[in-house]
């Protein structure tokens, strides 16, 4: 498999380079101190799994794959044990390597990644998010409800679950925010901070870090603010 590594620490980069070369089902493509010089490789260029280090200055391991539109298979390694949890509402993070990482750990990790099919999307099991035209249906309690894409302003997640509000209604709904926003359609939907999407087209009001739409005042990441300004049509 073509690997990447991306992490800042050059001691971190040369271990990782030492355990995939004693790999045999893996072949270093590329190696990068910070997420922004990969992301201009994978624009021209394509890699089968990804070894990504998660605190990075000014641009972290997870704003790197919420960049990607479609990242390839991703082994996470870090010192911080704190967010596994969070890492595998991703579905292209098949690993998660708390440093330092031993060879039987590290190819365990890979052992995963060459089973898994990275053309296929694994289903959700307990939500079936579905987008047909203008609509999106939801599974609550063994009901399909469908919900009208532009009249949800605000998709909130709130631990194993997202609530999504409506004009009419909000929903709760057994799933993640990765798993629907991957189903809604981006020039309406934008995440502006880990637990907040947003309707862009119902914004009221944005104010330093904050923006105000419909009656709820939603914080804006440091990192997803950027992209927000971009696409307003500013005067």
């Amino acid at each position: 498999m073509k690997s990447l590594i991306i992490d800042d620490e050059a001691t971190a980069r040369l271990i990782i380079n030492q355990l995939i070369e004693k790999n045999p089902n893996l072949e270093l493509e590329a190696e990068f101190s910070n997420a922004m010089q990969a992301i201009k490789y994978l624009n021209q260029d394509s890699a089968d799994l990804i070894f990504l280090d998660i605190h990075m200055p000014d641009f972290t391991g997870f704003d790197f794959i919420q960049t990607i539109k479609n990242p390839p298979n991703i082994i996470l390694t870090t010192s911080d044990k704190s967010f596994a949890i969070e890492a595998f509402e991703y579905d292209c993070i098949l690993g998660y390597l708390v440093k330092p990482i031993t060879q039987e750990r590290f190819d365990k990790a890979v052992q995963k990644a060459l089973k898994a099919k990275p053309s296929i999307k694994t289903e959700d099991p307990v939500s079936d998010l579905n987008k047909s035209d203008n609509n999106l249906y939801v599974n609550i309690d063994r009901r399909l409800i469908k919900i009208d894409i532009p009249s949800i302003y605000l998709i909130e997640a709130k631990g194993d679950y997202i609530q999504i509000k409506t004009f009419e209604k909000n929903y709760t709904v057994h799933s993640t925010l990765k798993k629907i926003t991957d189903k809604l359609p981006d020039e309406l939907f934008l995440k502006i901070h880990r637990s907040f999407v947003i309707n862009t087209k119902h914004i009221i009001d944005i104010e330093d870090n904050s923006v105000l739409i419909e009656k709820d005042v939603v914080p804006v990441s440091r990192s997803n603010r950027p992209e927000l300004m971009k696409r307003l049509n500013l005067l």
